[in-house]
């Protein structure tokens, strides 16, 4: 592959990066021709992502760390878990994967972003979501143990996953269930945002204190037991001359019964390369304190690491990103600014978020009033009973997270909101597809898990102006909300000047008509316009579409009403699986007002939908297209 882009900014052959087909192949390579290896992943990650949008940051920080575990673990018997593993893309160029699935990772036909265990032996646990690997690595090293198998176990965390609560439990069981385990912690300062709490000041005290007032004596003579030991004192000298480059006997780790070693400088190979063999060898779980830059090796990233965490399409040599000038905002930025004028007008009204300010639209918020705005980390349980505690004092809290997040926190909801009747307003994007990340980020069971719940009032609006409305809405009920919107771009439509209250549970009539009725939820509205025109000019029969705005509870009047009308069929549209979703929601209400009309469920099947370029490519192949969908409605018709 010739006329590759290079960092910095001048074209280049791929020397080395072509000839890598698998960990093996680069266990060979000198000190210089690994450098030059970097290089050449770094550019061949910012060429395909310029182009196809990804997690850019988190990968081109990772580059030497991960050359290291390969060039000293043998995979896939020995077994490397990333957390959240959107940095996994300098393992999958080493693991066989660097050919045209590369080109088109995040689309269609390519790579998933993530590690996926159907993708490649390589991947040994997949995960899209943060604080799992430890966990999973620690259940990984007890099987192995059991089985008295000889392999090795590394999970590498990053800083940001240890306010996680999954990784702090995983990490009070590593000591007591195994001598064996190797714990990479990738120390880089970021999530997505920049990493905020006690555990983010506590390893910038690690990193940045001088001075120790004493050396840990035990540390030196543990290391010294063995040469290989003795010779990572010597590559440490700093420790020796009374600085920080190993930990105290009285760190936290240390007390959960895991040796501590560090700060280790995370682009630096070679001794990367000595610290892995020695815990290769030791007979307790260590972890090592890794320092690596977000974005290294392409300055745009260096200097917006919040921005490049995961980019949309950008122009490679100047990391500009595609403009969207005059374009309507997105529902996140409309959902940012419509918080922020009411909390405004309200000091009681506050905005949180798990660690995404950027992605949910908090980042207004955190600007102008920062007073209202609390980040709690990658902390989605803490997230939703610091609402409840606030709310029980007078407080109206915003919980801005994510859909697919939002399940890690179902009990909290449960238990400590729905339970108690508490006015928690739960603001949950990437409702519906997230093409290019799949199945973990695919918001297509809140319907499902949330409809359960006594005292859940649930929204989703059709525009912008809409979701205004149900934040202005929520906010002013006695009992739990949830409003659910899609990623991306809104309609366009405007906001108006003055929210308005809605009555809850009562839908709206975008058009009238009687034989068959569209009960169509946000981005299918259109759709569902679309289709009842060519219900009237095709099959001559009337057609009419209501936009619910309540999932729950369902305007069950209005049901009724269009039913006892002469209703020949209801035709549900929703970004859910039909399982227990919308469409479910009003199959029952016809039950239960003992009512026969037919009803067509228009969802996703129970499986989980992969990755792909886009929401129009999957409806397509999952028979959710309008023609589709027109033959689906027109053979339906035909049985009665």
């Amino acid at each position: 592959m010739n006329g590759r882009f290079h960092p910095n900014g001048y074209l280049r052959t791929m020397q080395f990066l072509d000839s890598i087909h698998g960990p093996a192949d680069i266990k060979a390579l000198g000190e210089e021709q690994l450098k030059a290896l970097a290089a050449e992943i770094r550019a061949r990650i910012i060429e395909v992502t310029s182009v196809n949008g990804g997690h850019i940051g988190p990968n081109l920080g990772v580059v030497e760390l991960t050359l290291a575990l390969h060039r000293l673990f043998d995979s896939p018997k020995d077994q490397f878990v990333f957390d959240v593993s959107h940095q996994a893309y300098v393992h999958k160029l080493l693991t066989g994967r660097n050919g045209p699935e590369f080109d088109k990772i995040r689309l269609s036909e390519g790579l998933c972003g993530f590690m996926s265990r159907a993708e490649s032996e390589h991947d040994a646990f997949g995960a899209g979501h943060a604080g799992t690997a430890l966990s999973a690595a620690l259940g990984m090293a007890v099987a192995r143990d059991m089985k008295d198998e000889d392999s090795h176990v590394v999970a590498v965390v990053g800083d940001a996953a240890f306010t996680c609560g999954i990784t702090m439990e995983a990490l009070n069981n590593v000591a007591e269930k195994t001598r064996r385990l190797i714990i990479i912690l990738n120390d880089n300062k970021w999530s997505i945002d920049r990493n905020v709490g006690a555990m983010a000041s506590y390893f910038n005290e690690l990193i940045t204190t001088p001075m120790y007032t004493r050396l840990d004596r035990q540390l030196g003579r543990w290391l010294s037991r063995s040469a290989l030991g003795r010779g990572v004192l010597r590559v440490a000298s700093k420790w020796k001359k009374g600085t920080k480059d190993f930990l105290v006997s009285s760190s936290l780790f240390e007390t959960y019964g895991v040796r501590y070693l560090g700060p280790i400088d995370g682009h630096d190979i070679a001794r990367l390369e000595r610290y892995l063999a020695y815990a290769k060898g030791c007979d307790q779980p260590v972890l090592l304190h890794v320092i690596t830059k977000k974005g290294k090796g392409y300055e745009p990233a260096l200097a917006s690491p919040e921005q490049f965490h995961g980019m949309p399409p950008f122009d490679k040599f100047t990391g500009r990103g595609e403009s969207k000038a005059g374009g309507p905002p997105s529902y996140q930025d409309a959902f940012g600014r419509a918080l922020l004028r009411f909390a405004e007008d309200d000091e009681n009204i506050v905005g949180i978020t798990a660690a995404m300010p950027p992605g949910t639209g908090l980042v207004h918020l955190r600007e102008k009033r920062p007073g209202q705005y609390f980040d709690v980390g990658i902390a989605e349980e803490h997230a939703v009973i610091f609402a409840a505690g606030m709310a029980t004092r007078g407080m109206r809290p915003v919980v801005a997270i994510y859909s697919t997040f939002l399940q890690r926190a179902f009990d909290c909801v449960m238990h400590d909101v729905c339970l108690q009747k508490l006015p928690v307003v739960f603001c949950m994007d990437r409702a519906g597809l997230s093409p290019n990340d799949g199945p973990t980020h695919h918001g297509l069971f809140d319907i499902s898990f949330l409809r359960s719940l006594p005292n859940a009032v649930i929204m989703q609006p059709r525009d912008e102006d809409e979701l205004t409305d149900m934040l202005w809405t929520g906010l002013h009920l006695e009992q739990p909300s949830f409003i659910r919107y899609p990623k991306g771009s809104g309609t366009g439509r405007g906001i108006k000047e003055k929210a308005e209250l809605l009555g809850v549970g009562r839908a709206e009539i975008l058009r009238e008509g009687r034989d068959v009725q569209f009960w169509a939820l946000g981005p299918w509205l259109e759709s569902a316009l679309k289709l009842a025109e060519r219900v009237e000019k095709e099959l001559g029969l009337s057609a009419g579409v209501v936009n619910p705005r309540f999932i729950k509870p369902i305007d069950g009047a209005l049901l009724r009403t269009q039913a006892e009308a002469g209703a020949r069929l209801f035709v549900t549209m929703e970004d859910h699986q039909k399982m227990g979703g919308f469409g479910a929601a009003l199959l029952e209400e016809l039950a239960n007002a003992d009512l026969h009309t037919a009803a067509l469920n228009i969802g996703w099947p129970d499986c989980f939908i992969p990755h792909a370029s886009s929401v129009e490519e999957l409806r397509e192949r999952f028979g959710l297209g309008e023609e589709a969908l027109f033959e689906a409605i027109r053979r339906k018709l035909a049985r009665f």
